[in-house]
């Protein structure tokens, strides 16, 4: 019982973090507020996270771990496909993840287009794990033959374009898309849009055609 009301505890500080982090920002945002919006003591913020800042970096940090596990679940479930088949599934595994955790993918996104330490950091450990996966299924590909030879880094920025700017400009992918990034079907059908454009970009004519 005391682990489950633990786990309870932490878990509203987190969803009111979020929810406040997005409409006020971080700066915007007290310790205050988010234990009010918990219901909880000021105090549970800084025995479970540390305070503001530690609770920023658990939930960046977080967000990441689940996303690289989201991507390691797609290149390990499909060893025996080809290289355009696990960079697929591995977009369409990154889509459902951030749709499943939308305010958090909102506000870490944000957050990570300011130059702070805790983002440097996240840029040298995380997103390097991110690029070096996401070479490698593009780089085993054009050995192959499977996939053209194209520009892997500028591949690999408008890719992580397209994933991201969803969930920070939603509006505007509703004006230009006619789809809601908040609605249960907006994954699939974005997932379509992002597959007919790698498929025509990356895979050769001739396996197009097949």
């Amino acid at each position: 019982m005391k682990q489950e009301t633990f786990n309870l505890t932490k878990e509203k500080i987190i969803q009111s973090a979020i929810s406040l982090f997005n409409t006020n920002g971080f700066t915007g945002t007290s310790v205050r507020a988010i234990a009010k919006k918990a219901g909880v003591n000021v105090a549970h913020i800084s025995y479970y996270f540390n305070g503001k800042t530690g609770l920023m970096e658990y939930l960046v940090s977080d967000f990441y771990e689940g996303y690289l596990n989201a991507m390691d679940g797609a290149i390990l479930a499909d060893l025996d496909k080809s290289p355009v088949s696990r960079l697929t599934r591995l977009v369409f595994n990154i889509l459902s993840y951030q749709h499943e955790r939308r305010q958090l993918t909102r506000f870490v996104y944000r957050e990570i287009t300011l130059d702070t330490m805790l983002i440097r950091e996240v840029m040298s450990t995380y997103m390097l794990k991110e690029k070096f996966l996401l070479a490698s299924l593009l780089e085993e590909g054009m050995r192959d033959g499977s996939l053209n030879k194209i520009p892997i880094g500028h591949f690999i920025v408008q890719l992580k374009g397209m994933l991201t700017m969803p969930f920070l400009q939603p509006q505007y992918i509703a004006e230009v898309l006619y789809l809601q990034p908040h609605e249960d079907y907006f994954v699939k059908q974005y997932f379509h849009e992002l597959e007919s454009w790698m498929i025509s970009l990356l895979t050769p004519k001739r396996e197009a055609i097949l």
